[in-house]
């Protein structure tokens, strides 16, 4: 999983991906000349991994990994450049985009906080960049007829660009624009940056941390938001664990950033985890809910989908409750699911397959 994070100068974006990796990337402005992103990788802290690694001893245990991607500060100004570059690339390979708005005087200028409106200059921003794109996509399919180059995949193209040409100029996102999954599949390649699930982050300090709930009302009716108070978050990145917890103890912080980031992102792509054990290994595997088991195969490996046969299948509660999988046969627990079956949270898979 792929995060972007994207604001404006000075909204403290890059101390909140200090605060979700533990690294100590300088957090003043960037500079005009800085255009690569900071770049870091975390795992999903996920009890039930640590569980099946004592139950298995394996020679290695794997966490599933977020990728946290933050990148050069925005300007603000509406011309449609923000998400151009060579740094801006890495948008388009982003799973989601996570918006840093600031919620403390500016610490350059003194000037008070505009969460609401910092929002709205973004996203707007973001819209502008989607329409030029489509909109110079529309153009060659046109120079193209006029050439005589029409074919039914250029149809289908053209088809969904009017839809996106059209929501867009209603400043509507394209993540609320309903297409047919020829439609959407014709467009895919574009990877427009409102069509990415979208998040805010309100980043407060800690004066005012979990007072803002008016604000955070108001963003809430268009978009999921989540309040963190960045700088706290990062200097607890510098304590030990027993002081931390002191610490979070006096903001009424029950998990760290990066654990309410990570279930929180797991909640609005709508992802779920399934597992692997044995001997060697024991693994996080990160899908889709609602993804069946040919597609969970096919995320171990290709070769699995391909030659997918059955998925020997058992979930880990019932692990959990049995004791072992000796029991989990006695009970009537242990599965042999198709093709078709829709994999479940904490579901421990083995692929029988054939190549």
């Amino acid at each position: 999983m792929k995060i972007g994070l994207i604001g404006l100068q000075n909204s403290g974006k890059t101390t909140i991906f200090n605060a979700l990796t533990g690294q100590n990337c300088e957090v003043a402005a960037y500079s005009s000349q800085k255009i690569e992103p900071n770049l870091g990788v975390v795992k999903v802290e996920d009890e039930r991994i640590k569980k099946l690694s004592e139950m298995y001893n394996p020679k290695k245990t794997i966490f599933a990994t977020i990728e946290y991607i933050d990148f050069v500060g925005l300007s603000g100004k509406k011309d449609g450049d923000a998400f151009e570059g060579s740094a801006m690339g890495l948008v388009k390979t982003s799973d989601a985009l996570a918006l840093v708005v600031r919620n403390f005087d500016d610490p350059t200028t003194g000037d008070a906080p505009t969460p609401v409106e910092d929002i709205e200059s973004i996203t707007a921003e973001m819209m502008l960049s989607d329409l030029i794109i489509a909109e110079k996509r529309m153009e060659k399919i046109e120079a193209a007829k006029k050439r005589g180059l029409k074919d039914a995949e250029m149809v289908i193209e053209e088809k969904a660009l009017t839809k996106v040409l059209e929501q867009l100029n209603e400043d509507k996102p394209l993540r609320d624009l309903e297409l047919s999954e020829e439609e959407e599949k014709s467009i895919r390649g574009f990877q427009f940056s409102t069509q990415k699930p979208f998040l805010v982050i309100l980043n407060s300090d800690e004066d005012n941390f979990q007072n803002n709930e008016d604000i955070l009302n108001e963003i809430s009716k268009n978009y999921k938001v989540i309040e963190f108070a960045g700088n706290f978050e990062m200097e607890l990145t510098n304590l030990d664990p027993e002081e931390a917890k002191e610490f979070m103890q006096d903001l009424n912080i029950t998990k760290s950033a990066r654990d309410r980031l990570t279930a929180f992102s797991y909640e609005l792509l709508g992802y779920i985890s399934f597992f692997t054990v044995g001997k060697d290994e024991v693994r996080a595997w990160t899908i889709t809910k609602g993804a069946n088991a040919v597609e969970a195969a096919g995320k171990i490996h290709s070769d699995l989908a391909r030659g997918f046969i059955r998925a020997e299948c058992f979930n880990y509660e019932d692990l959990i409750s049995c004791g072992d999988e000796k029991t989990i046969r006695e009970k009537g627990l242990f599965r042999l699911e198709g093709k078709k079956y829709i994999v479940q949270d904490g579901d421990i898979l083995n692929i029988r397959f054939s190549v």
